[in-house]
């Protein structure tokens, strides 16, 4: 049995010591040397975000996955240059190996939130015609979306490939892959489905972001278009999500489809005695009179004349659905006004007495 005092046993806690703490320092090392390029990295990027905006959202999203990466790197290069070969070092870098495909692909997928970031920035939709812009960024917004599944499933498939053992059973999946694929496309029909849809909502632009549609009977903008859903911001402030099914298998109206401005009616009940061509001439003053109103299209017409009233229709325009609304409550109060301010235009219901004669001809029998 040695002494701890002896010269054999001095040297085997020097030893040991040195076994821990070389590897420790070594680790700590790298790391600091992987947070300090990190940081040059990022502010060489801002520097830049000066003559190039995109700059800065590349700093904001890399900046984590970048230093996750780097230190993955770091701490792995520290323990091969420190460490001999042994059974704890496989475990380690077993570890690092996976935490090094989480790195990377969490760095892809924020590659790809400032590609899309980009593209948002070269084309506002905070503009008048911004139908190429909505249309583009629907699209760009499911090509990121569809990047990032992409990305995640073969940074798990290549995870699950670390291990000696999923190896087997990936080959003895594999060779039952015929009926697998039966039951998972029978188990996510609906889900396969709405994937598909939401593609192809994307590509054959039958909506964009930021369009105005009437869905579910509800008007509304979209406001997000997933590969699975629609959310649609609809007037009361509230939000509709729906399937992308629905969009596909549903009829429904787009109002900016091919443009933003709209065409409206404002229909009123008069009398037969309403000056029609002073109410026409009404209606000009009114448009005319508003900011709303765009100037393409502006006139009125009687399209009915039964019941005892008058049925007048006022058809203007606007640049796009939200003054459409305003413009149509603005004439529709204007002309309210004047009907009353006439007197004459106003609705009434008319009784008429019948004569002696009239009383006789409709009380004597019928032959």
């Amino acid at each position: 049995m040695l002494s701890s005092n002896s010269p054999l046993a001095a040297t085997e806690i020097v030893g040991g010591a040195q076994t821990v703490l070389v590897p420790a320092l070594a680790v700590a090392t790298a790391i600091a040397v992987a947070w300090v390029l990190a940081w040059l990295v990022s502010a060489s990027v801002r520097r830049v975000a000066a003559r190039w905006p995109l700059a800065a959202q590349l700093s904001r999203r890399v900046r984590r996955p970048l230093r996750a990466l780097l230190s993955v790197l770091g701490i792995w290069v520290g323990l091969r240059l420190s460490t001999q070969e042994a059974s704890w070092t496989s475990g380690v870098e077993h570890g690092l190996t996976i935490a090094l495909i989480a790195s990377i692909a969490w760095l892809l997928i924020q590659l790809a939130h400032v590609a899309e970031d980009g593209v948002a920035a070269r084309y506002p939709v905070d503009v008048v015609d911004n139908r190429e812009a909505r249309r583009v960024r629907t699209q760009t917004r499911v090509l990121r979306q569809l990047v990032g599944a992409v990305i995640g499933i073969v940074a798990v498939a290549a995870i699950l490939l670390t291990f000696p053992g999923m190896r087997a059973f990936g080959a003895s999946i594999l060779a039952s892959a015929g009926v697998l694929s039966i039951i998972a496309g029978l188990a996510a029909q609906s889900a396969l489905g709405n994937l598909f849809a939401g593609m192809q909502l994307a590509f054959t632009e039958a909506i964009r972001v930021d369009d105005v549609v009437i869905a579910d009977g509800e008007w509304g903008r979209i406001e997000e278009n997933t590969m699975t859903y629609v959310v649609v911001r609809i007037w009361v402030d509230r939000r509709l999500i729906l399937p992308s099914t629905y969009f596909t298998s549903t009829p429904f109206q787009n109002w900016t489809r091919e443009s933003a401005d709209l065409l409206g009616t404002v229909e009123v009940d008069v009398d037969w005695t309403v000056p029609i061509d002073g109410m026409r001439a009404e209606l000009d003053r009114l448009l005319k009179a508003s900011e709303l109103w765009d100037g393409r299209v502006g006139g009125l017409q009687v399209t009915e004349a039964t019941g005892g009233l008058v049925r007048v229709r006022a058809l203007a325009s606007a640049a796009d659905a939200s003054l459409l609304w305003d413009l149509r409550c603005y004439l529709r109060e204007g002309l309210v006004t004047w009907v009353r301010e006439v007197g004459s235009g106003l609705p009434r219901t008319r009784l008429q007495p019948l004569g002696p004669v009239e009383v006789m001809s409709a009380g004597a029998p019928q032959d």
